[in-house]
């Protein structure tokens, strides 16, 4: 196991990283004085920083003998990385020719943790909203066009779980606020293939999403065209609407989905 010096330890970020690099390393189980010990902390500061990576379920403390162990998060959120690095190298390409074809901002969204999280923005050649800012950005599920179109291959029980999680925070006067009401819309976009952002996360901004769907027919990803209310009008969505979802339809085809008709 590589030894961890103390002395990279001195702000908050290095001390929790270091208890996350020597619990991984360790290949068991340590109880507080040894990770104290080992990392040359006392045993206040090594248990407020456990306390804090438990409670966000980096890592897990066996109750019978109190020793601490890291949980598989990280090989969550690695995986997470992994797949959507794949997914930007098969979607990049058609979204960037959708955004230019349209000359606006085109985002490729994946879920994870019940929130929205932008993994590929395309700004078109004329609007240029500085994209790789946006890219990572994590955004609600139940106010944006992406994040709604997602939530149609969620059950109900895991819909429960996102508004005890995240709740439905009203951002606009147009923001969805009630599990009911939430339903229903879900209910509107499931007939339709597609979903709206009305003014509901930023007042001023309209988006419509498509679902990007792999092998299996469930929705991994989602494709949003984004861009002021002023150009965002229903005739706008009528015109071009064929065209966003082709582009969907052809990243979905790329992971093997094929509709039944």
């Amino acid at each position: 196991m590589p030894t961890i010096p103390a002395t990279t330890a001195n702000q908050s970020t290095d001390k929790a990283l270091a208890i996350i690099e020597l619990l991984s390393y360790s290949g068991q189980p340590l109880r507080l004085n040894e990770i104290s010990s080992r990392l040359g902390f006392n045993n206040s500061t090594a248990l407020r920083f456990l306390n804090s990576l438990e409670n966000n379920g980096y890592v897990y403390k066996n109750a019978d003998t109190g020793r601490y162990s890291m949980t598989f998060k990280l090989c969550s959120l690695a995986s997470y990385i992994s797949s959507s690095t794949d997914m930007i190298g098969i979607a990049s390409s058609p979204i960037r020719e959708l955004s230019y074809d349209l000359g606006e901002c085109v985002c490729l969204t994946i879920p994870q943790d019940y929130s929205v999280v932008y993994v590929f923005v395309s700004d078109g050649p004329n609007h240029i909203l500085q994209s790789t800012k946006r890219i990572g950005r994590v955004a609600p599920m139940h106010c944006t066009a992406a994040g709604k179109v997602m939530l149609t291959d969620y059950t109900e029980a895991q819909i429960d779980e996102m508004i005890a999680r995240k709740g439905l925070t009203k951002f606009t006067e147009y923001t969805i606020t009630t599990k009911e009401q939430l339903l229903e819309e879900l209910g509107r976009i499931r007939s339709r293939g597609y979903a709206f952002d009305e003014e509901e996360c930023d007042i001023g901004t309209r988006c419509i999403a498509f679902p990007v769907r792999d092998y299996t027919g469930h929705i991994i990803a989602s494709i949003s065209v984004t861009g002021h209310s002023g150009r965002m009008t229903d005739e706008y969505f009528a015109a071009h609407m064929d065209r966003i979802r082709q582009c969907a339809e052809s990243i979905s085809t790329r992971f093997g989905y094929q509709p039944s008709h």
